[in-house]
């Protein structure tokens, strides 16, 4: 067996993970600098680009929010009982990761498209989700809520079921004890499920455009940019995005983590 002196074991593991940050951002820097503050000047001028770049950002929040409403309850019964058919459900709820982002996108054409199974019966009361901001959101929601539903899932799983055992044995009702006791432990977890559907929901593609094309999320005119006139103009949409999720990833997992504290704080 190869033995590494410890030095020597960090050595690496720092040499591995420069590596890794490099490739990752290596890409993204190319893309900020090549754009330039001129140009991101530029486009957060054009009106296309802002209409773009809101429409992403909320129709991802509205998205979130029918998911955590809808998810989270799921994944707390995932997280606490077992039932006939428990590990289906959870690998029906993880499908959309594995799902090609244009075949999520002809799936859901194929249900609530306007001849589809859902959308012929709701044309009639004036619910189109094509060419429409709610087929936008419903193409984010599908593709991201396995992320909000696994890692809320976890957070509850931390969370001791003995201390809602106890708030029960106190006279609380099982959603009593739920909102009372399992939430307020668990609610970092589950708010970081959420940035990740939000996260998820904002960088769809594939999905929103078979399904809703217009308005134009910020994929999509950056997409139609490159398509028509080149790298350069594609360019400033993409960084914006790429920057807007950026900020709001580091702020909320400063906000979401708490600091680590060392050993001789602890002392």
């Amino acid at each position: 067996m190869i033995r590494f002196r410890p030095s020597l074991f960090w050595a690496l593991c720092a040499v591995a993970g420069a590596l890794l940050l490099a490739f990752v951002l290596l890409p993204a820097a190319s893309m900020i600098v090549g754009a330039g503050a001129g140009l991101l000047g530029e486009a957060l001028r054009q009106d296309d680009v802002r209409r773009s770049l809101w429409l992403t950002v909320s129709a991802a929040v509205i998205a979130t929010v029918i998911g955590f409403v809808v998810g989270v309850p799921l994944a707390y019964v995932l997280a606490r009982k077992e039932f006939p058919g428990k590990r289906l459900v959870e690998g029906v709820i993880d499908l959309p990761i594995v799902f090609p982002h244009t075949a999520a996108g002809v799936a859901l054409l194929t249900v609530w498209g306007r001849d589809g199974v859902v959308g012929r019966v709701l044309a009639p009361l004036g619910i189109t989700f094509t060419e429409t901001v709610a087929g936008i959101v419903l193409a984010m929601l599908f593709v991201s809520l396995p992320f909000l539903v696994d890692t809320a899932r976890e957070a509850f799983v931390m969370v001791d079921p003995r201390y809602e055992h106890v708030a029960r044995t106190l006279g609380s009702s099982p959603g009593g004890a739920f909102v009372r006791v399992t939430f307020p432990q668990a609610w970092r977890g589950v708010l970081a499920g959420a940035v990740l559907m939000w996260g998820r929901g904002i960088s769809e593609f594939g999905a929103v455009v078979i399904l809703a094309y217009n308005p134009k999320v910020i994929s999509v005119l950056t997409y139609e940019r490159f398509e028509g006139f080149g790298l350069r103009a594609a360019q400033p949409p993409a960084v914006l995005i790429v920057i807007v999720a950026f900020v709001v990833f580091v702020g909320l997992r400063t906000l979401l983590l708490p600091r680590r504290r060392s050993r001789k704080d602890a002392a």
